[in-house]
């Protein structure tokens, strides 16, 4: 009795620490990413264009139209990339939901072989698939999750794709265009923001990641720096040639 007192708190110590990053980074990870790649693109964008010497207006209007195309686009892309991915789903679904209907001892046999296949013995295999099958959406369940890798209960929302990718991407391509707006006249308060941003995104990246924190935002600040760099020298050569 004392043994089993003493290993008592280790259990609930080990199951209160027992815990596990979000792989799939959830909401936050396409929020992220999505907001860096507004950064990214509109950043460098405006700055291909502030390359060529052009006016502040065109600099504000450019990155204006850069956020809102952006956005539309990263938000058609998505819906139809999850509603796509969602009737795919569906479809699958439809055929086991069909197989389990017309040919529910079969389905529940290869149930059974699956388990035997991880190691589970033959006889309580059988058993467990037995009662498993008994409730047939339990059973589609169970063979969604099994056959397809899927959870049925779980399927993403084509419209809540949608709206967070152009949340997340108009609220990160805003950044560099808000200098302007609040009456800036040169690039380097925008390329300023918008570094700032990108390297506050790595950080909140290595939430999902191994990385550290600072590690990650370098890795973007770098990344972001790189690409605006690039475009303005583009807009530099491109400006002197065509002037």
């Amino acid at each position: 009795m004392e043994i089993m007192d003493a290993a008592a708190p280790t259990h609930v110590a080990h199951r209160d620490n027992h815990t596990h990053r979000d792989v799939n980074g959830g909401w936050l990870r396409p929020a992220v990413f999505g907001a860096m790649d507004g950064l990214v693109s509109n950043l460098a964008l405006m700055t291909g264009v502030a390359g060529g010497a052009l006016s502040q207006q065109t600099i504000i209007i450019t990155g204006l139209a850069g956020l809102a195309a952006g956005a539309f686009s990263m938000a058609a892309g998505e819906y139809t990339s999850v509603a796509s991915q969602r009737e795919l789903v569906q479809a699958e679904l439809d055929i086991e939901r069909d197989e389990l209907r017309k040919h529910p001892k079969d389905e529940q046999e290869e149930l059974a072989a699956l388990y035997e296949s991880r190691g589970v013995e033959p006889e309580l295999a059988r058993q467990v698939a037995e009662q498993l099958s008994r409730d047939p959406e339990q059973a589609l369940e169970i063979h969604a999750r099994e056959e397809l890798g899927i959870d049925p209960s779980d399927l993403p929302s084509p419209a809540i794709a949608a709206i967070s990718s152009f949340g997340s991407f108009a609220l990160g391509a805003l950044l560099p265009v808000l200098p302007y707006l609040l009456g800036a006249s040169a690039i380097w308060p925008a390329v300023l923001l918008a570094l700032v941003g990108l390297f506050a995104c790595g950080a909140v990246v290595a939430r999902v990641t191994a990385r550290s924190w600072w590690y990650s935002g370098l890795r973007q600040l770098a990344l972001g720096g790189a690409a605006s760099g690039v475009t303005y020298a583009l807009g530099a050569l491109f400006g002197t040639v065509v002037g």
